[in-house]
């Protein structure tokens, strides 16, 4: 089932003119995942975008507490959204509250649509639908930065990598 996507054009992912770097580890996005029923949304600073397989995919990490890993888990594809500037309020929000608490997307101001049943934020600029290809958790015996295992996981709560290749890049006219 198609979504309502009045405000937005499908692109090719390759015609993405941003900075990933700036993108993702500046700008933040929400990583998305449920169904018309209900989802939940997290952002994050961490992930990329790339060739994979010949395809093109996203590449996202989602820590085990984390509220949204149980819809992503669930579902077969997930969302990105990337947003202006006047967002950076909702996304520090979104990133902080739990679904499992209140209704943080609508606490948040964002308005739900769904593409071919992947709920992601009609706010959104920029739209990735990405369908899940492969996952794995981060394990500190795979390591090689001791560094980096100790500042980022010292409760040990390793992130779930997903990698999903992008079905739909959906741009804001």
């Amino acid at each position: 089932m198609g979504g309502i996507r009045l405000a937005f054009i499908e692109i090719a992912p390759k015609e993405i003119a941003d900075n990933p770097f700036k993108l993702i580890g500046s700008d933040w996005m929400l990583i998305t995942a449920g169904d018309e029923e209900k989802c939940n949304t997290m952002t994050a600073s961490w992930g990329g975008v790339g060739i994979l397989w010949n395809k093109p995919v996203s590449f996202i990490f989602v820590r085990p507490q984390r509220y949204t890993r149980e819809f992503i888990e669930r579902e077969q594809a997930y969302s990105l959204c990337f947003f202006e500037d006047g967002f950076r309020t909702g996304l520090s929000y979104l990133g902080t509250a739990s679904g499992r608490d209140e209704d943080k997307i609508a606490k948040a101001g964002l308005t739900t649509a769904y593409e071919d049943g992947v709920p992601y934020f009609e706010q959104a600029r920029l739209v990735l639908i990405c369908k899940k290809s492969y996952r794995d958790d981060l394990r500190g015996d795979c390591f090689l930065d001791a560094e980096a295992d100790a500042r980022c996981y010292p409760e040990k709560d390793y992130h779930r990598m997903y990698i999903g290749e992008i079905v739909k890049a959906l741009k804001k006219k």
